[in-house]
């Protein structure tokens, strides 16, 4: 069963940003899916259809293709981040949520490409259902990238930062 506080929470996410639609899959054959415009059949919107949560439903076998989620980031930077260097290691964000490079607007980042960095250092905060959340390296190294921009969303597993070990 889902929680409707937490359906309307992503609702009120999705309506104050730029991404126009959500879908969220369970591991149990669920699936979620948001969106601000209506749905279409045949370039034709459906009649009564509104911007809101469909009903859970088993997944189909093939797994989504990234056209049907959304994309939080540019192409450019989502290219770079699947193209990663071997030596390399990444910071990926734990948890859908909006990224954020610095405590407040008027603050500096805490981290930026170039800067050493070290296990246990905070390196940027992701705003979760209004709460934030402090990410930390889990490496020692110098920020050789930084992936996602800042207030924009981003989504679990996605790389955030790329830390060179060896420098």
């Amino acid at each position: 069963m889902i929680d409707l506080r937490y359906v309307k929470k992503l609702i009120e996410m999705l309506d104050g940003s730029s991404v126009d639609s959500i879908e969220i899959s369970s591991d149990k054959g669920m699936k979620l899916r948001i969106s601000k415009t209506p749905q279409q059949r045949g370039g034709v919107p459906v009649a009564g259809s509104m911007p809101m949560p469909a009903m859970m439903a088993p997944l189909p076998a093939a797994r989504p293709t990234p056209a049907e989620g959304f994309a939080p980031v540019p192409e450019a930077l989502a290219a770079r981040a699947e193209a990663a260097p071997s030596k390399l290691l990444e910071i990926k964000s734990p948890m859908v949520g909006t990224f954020y490079a610095s405590p407040d607007p008027n603050s500096p980042v805490y981290v930026a490409a170039g800067q050493r960095v070290t296990k246990g250092q905070i390196v940027c905060i992701i705003e979760a259902m209004k709460i934030m959340n402090e990410i930390e390296s889990e490496y020692d190294g110098v920020v050789r990238e930084v992936l996602a921009q800042n207030a924009h969303a981003v989504e679990y597993g996605q790389v955030l930062f790329r830390i060179d070990p060896a420098a």
